[in-house]
C-alpha cells in the first residue's frame, strides 16, 4: 500500500468555478500584507520575543501566505471546471452594492441624512426590481422611520446637508436638527 504520489495526486481536490481566480487573488493579497507588515507592526529593539508587537501579526500573515500558496497550488493541480467567468461576474455584481453605499456616504453631507436615505432606499428598491408604487413608498417609509429612529430616539449626530443653508432661518434650524 505504500506508493509515491505525484504532486497532482497529492493536491487533487474538487474545484469550483472561480476557485483559481480566488486563490490567485488571495495569494496576492497575502503577499501585499506581508510586504506592508514592517510598516504596520514594527519589531522593537530590546523587547522579548513574546512581547513584540509584531510577533502575532507576523505569525498570522506568514501563515496566511503559506496556506494561500498551498490553496493556489491545489487549484492549479485540480482539473479545470468551466464557469469561471460567470462566477467572477457574480462577484463583481456583488461589489455594486458597495458602490451604492459609497455613493450614499458621498451624497450625505450635501443633501442631508433624510434626503440621502430616501434617495438610497428608493433607488435600491428600484434597482432590485421592486418597481410598484407600494414597494417604492414602503422603501421611502422605511427610510423615514430609520432617520427618525437614529436622529430622534438614539440622538445620533449626523451631518446636516449643505443644501440646508439655502433654507429660511426657522426651517434651516429645524432641518439641521431633525432632518
Amino acid at each position: 500500500m505504500n506508493r509515491l504520489k505525484t504532486a497532482q495526486e497529492l493536491f487533487k481536490r474538487e474545484r469550483r468555478p472561480g476557485d483559481l481566480v480566488f486563490a490567485i487573488a488571495f495569494v496576492l493579497f497575502s503577499l501585499f500584507l506581508l510586504w506592508s507588515l514592517p510598516t504596520q507592526a514594527p519589531w522593537r529593539e530590546g523587547v522579548k520575543l513574546v512581547a513584540q508587537p509584531a510577533l502575532w501579526p507576523t505569525i498570522s500573515v506568514v501563515g496566511m501566505v503559506f496556506f494561500a500558496g498551498f490553496h493556489c497550488l491545489g487549484s492549479l493541480c485540480s482539473p479545470r471546471i468551466h464557469g469561471r467567468l460567470a462566477e467572477v461576474i457574480l462577484w463583481v455584481r456583488a461589489v455594486e452594492f458597495g458602490g451604492w453605499f459609497v455613493a450614499y456616504v458621498l451624497v450625505l453631507p450635501v443633501v442631508g441624512y433624510l434626503s440621502a436615505s430616501l434617495i438610497l432606499a428608493v433607488a435600491l428598491s428600484f434597482r432590485l426590481g421592486y418597481r410598484s408604487a407600494r414597494s417604492l413608498l414602503s422603501a421611502a417609509a422605511l427610510a423615514v422611520v430609520t432617520v427618525a429612529l437614529f436622529r430622534g430616539f438614539l440622538k445620533v449626530n449626523l451631518p446636516a446637508g449643505s443644501l440646508y443653508q439655502v433654507l429660511p432661518d426657522g426651517l434651516r434650524a429645524f432641518a439641521q436638527t431633525y432632518l
